[in-house]
């Protein structure tokens, strides 16, 4: 066989063994994707003609080895001819070169191109779409997803390419050469389109199973790891180990089974190869004797029959993965699909130097439309009033928050601030405006300064550390190993809930927003630290207009207006002392919690 076809080591197999997954448009997605990345396709058109050199180099090397092999026949060393063929080689060898190291380049810029529009534009996306889906399948949209489509492109395109020109040159020659063994190779073509054909309907169905059961295994993995806590705390270890093992021996038994009916295909395809080889030399035979062809022409054509058939099964292989990047690329552009947060709207109005006034005016809002959460909310609230919301689990303490920050819109009514609605402020200086600790505490793989001081970039040394002896977070901190430059190599997983939530507080503190957002800001800390961060709350919440939500109500006492929500609506409102005197659901509450109940 032409070495310029055999297939190179990374390439055997590929394909083999991987389940592809079809894409529901494939059309439509390749016309989306090649104008997603429109400007940065440059060089494709050399890859392409790289390709049909490439391919031209395997189409012409039979046909002067046929002519070598005639002239020695005749006598002659057919030197010009050899070193004609040695040059043939090297120059295929320095195409695919230049043909790998320029697709290199392209295929990444492209990838860098499509992974840098999805992130971007997953940035813009609502908070709506983030709470419906799971975070790990978006990052494996993002990164295996879009790796699946590198490979295709760096890899796979450049084959598909080469082998396609290389079918279409072998067949022109063959036909040339003689039309009636180039139809004995077709029906060697045929057979193994038909075996491909049979083995995939099998294998299909294996490979589902086998992805089906690994993700199982997957899933398992990831919560045993995750969980590796409570799975010791109860005893559970041997329990894990017998399920993981009843996972994976199905998945090896379905996985086996899988690779030798898969299998089937390479020896299947070699043994009628190998009979097309033998009949094409045998009928090339009897020509010879006739006088049809020479003794060149055989050696060619038997090396075109070779090369002929070799394609299909790899194109087949290229067509397999190609399948799985399209439809990667179907999940991407549904991301792409996604609604962005609203544009801001014309003429929008600048939130820096806001005072803080906040109404609202018959506010009901639901996550979903037939399900309301919040039902005509009124309530003003002048600048620097210190609120505070309580509320039984589930009434919408969190809700009138997303709503406040514009992570949700309401549905029917407007919120003010500072007498225009939100929606007539610019989205990202309104965000700016409040400085935000939520429930949930987030904390970046970064140092602990650089996390107190996210979203102020231009903040100093010294008021970052100010901020957090002001939030309580100073003391733990100086303890740890680097102090404030110690790097939270697991997004504060090393530290405690406490310490992580201290150091959110210290990030809203640096902020210095004319509103701050305290979200169940002491529910992960030791009554110490609550009580010291009440101090801190009571300083940093001073001529601010503050939201704070809490479970332990000894922390808002000193708020000027305490707002009870349930099912949705605000069912008691006041200071804590009228709130008390009214002796209602609050009062209630706060002497369970004092222990006088």
């Amino acid at each position: 066989m032409n070495k310029n076809m055999v297939t190179p080591p990374s390439q055997l197999g590929r394909g083999r063994g991987i389940p592809a997954v079809k894409p529901k448009d494939m059309k439509g997605t390749l016309v989306r994707l090649w104008k997603m990345t429109k400007g940065h396709r440059k060089g494709l058109g050399w890859i392409m003609l790289l390709s049909a050199l490439a391919s031209g180099s395997a189409v012409l090397s039979p046909y002067i080895i046929g002519k070598a092999v005639n002239s020695i026949d005749s006598g002659n060393p057919g030197v010009m001819l050899l070193i004609i063929l040695s040059a043939l080689y090297l120059g295929d060898w320095l195409i695919r070169f230049l043909q790998q190291f320029f697709m290199a380049g392209i295929g990444q810029r492209l990838i860098l191109h499509i992974r840098t529009v999805l992130f971007s534009h997953m940035e813009k996306l609502p908070l709506s779409f983030f709470d419906k889906r799971q975070h790990g399948e978006l990052m494996s949209r993002l990164t295996n997803d879009v790796d699946n489509i590198s490979v295709t492109i760096s890899d796979s395109l450049t084959q598909l390419m080469m082998y396609g020109f290389t079918i279409i040159g072998i067949f022109c020659v063959m036909i040339y050469m003689s039309p009636l063994l180039t139809a004995v190779s077709l029906f060697a073509v045929l057979l193994i389109f038909l075996l491909t054909k049979a083995v995939t309907k099998r294998t299909k169905v294996l490979y589902k199973q086998q992805q089906e059961i690994l993700g199982k295994l997957n899933g398992q993995t990831e919560e045993s790891i995750s969980g590796i806590n409570i799975v010791k705390a109860f005893g559970q270890e041997q329990e894990m180990v017998e399920s993981f093992s009843r996972n994976n021996d199905e998945f090896c038994r379905v996985a086996v089974k899988a690779q030798i009916v898969s299998g089937y295909l390479m020896p299947m395809t070699n043994v009628i190869n190998n009979l097309t080889y033998v009949l094409i030399a045998i009928i090339s035979g009897i020509m010879a004797l006739e006088g049809k062809l020479t003794v060149g022409e055989i050696s060619s054509f038997l090396l075109y029959s070779r090369q002929f058939s070799r394609p299909f099964v790899e194109i087949a292989n290229i067509y397999n993965n190609f399948q799985t990047a399209v439809a990667g690329a179907e999940r991407i552009l549904e991301i792409m699909d996604e609604s962005c947060e609203p544009e801001d709207v014309d003429g929008a109005k600048s939130a820096v130097g806001v005072l803080g006034a906040v109404s609202f005016r018959n506010v009901t809002f639901g996550y979903r439309e037939d399900k309301p959460v919040l039902r005509n909310i009124n309530l003003d609230i002048p600048a620097g009033t210190r609120v505070a919301v309580v509320g039984p689990t589930g009434s919408g303490k969190t809700t009138l928050i997303n709503l406040l920050t514009r992570f949700y819109d309401v549905q029917e009514g407007a919120i003010l601030l500072d007498g225009h609605d939100l929606r007539e402020y610019k989205l990202k200086e309104l965000r700016r405006a409040f400085g935000v600790v939520l429930q949930d505490t987030a904390l970046f793989g970064a140092s602990v300064r650089e996390n107190i001081g996210y979203g102020c970039e231009n903040a100093s040394e010294k008021e970052i550390e100010e901020a957090a002896e002001i939030a309580g977070a100073d003391g733990f901190i100086r303890r740890l190993p680097e102090g404030f430059d110690t790097i939270l190599y697991r997004s504060g997983a090393e530290l405690s809930q406490g310490e992580r939530q201290l150091l959110t507080i210290a990030r809203a503190v640096l902020n210095q927003a004319p509103i701050m957002i305290l979200d169940e800001a002491t529910s992960s800390v030791d009554t110490v630290t609550e009580q010291h961060i009440r101090k801190t709350m009571l300083t940093v919440t001073k001529g601010r207009t503050s939201f704070i939500i809490a479970h332990r109500l000894s922390t808002i006492r000193d708020s000027d207006l305490i707002l009870l929500i349930r099912d949705g609506q605000i069912a008691e409102r006041g200071t804590h002392r009228e709130l008390m005197e009214m002796s209602g659901e609050y009062a209630k509450m706060y002497l369970t919690q004092v222990g006088r109940i």
